[in-house]
């Protein structure tokens, strides 16, 4: 049981920590990291794995906006 229930704990947390854009989106850009500074453009996000990870798993869009792989 206790087996079990490790595994289940694993696969939780992997499954939470995984989102779409930054497993499937490729390689994070240095324009993707930096934030734009007073008076540039915003950067924009890529609705396709923000509807994705909305509609998966809400928790992955936090950490798609954190690694910055969900900027164009």
């Amino acid at each position: 049981m206790k087996r079990f229930l490790k595994l289940t704990v694993i696969c939780l947390l992997a499954f939470s920590l995984s989102n779409c854009a930054t497993i499937l989106g490729g390689p994070v850009s240095s324009s993707q990291k930096t934030k734009p500074l007073p008076g540039q453009e915003q950067r924009q996000i890529k609705v396709g794995w923000f509807i994705a990870d909305a509609v998966l798993f809400l928790p992955g869009l936090a950490i798609d906006f954190l690694t910055g792989a969900i900027y164009k």
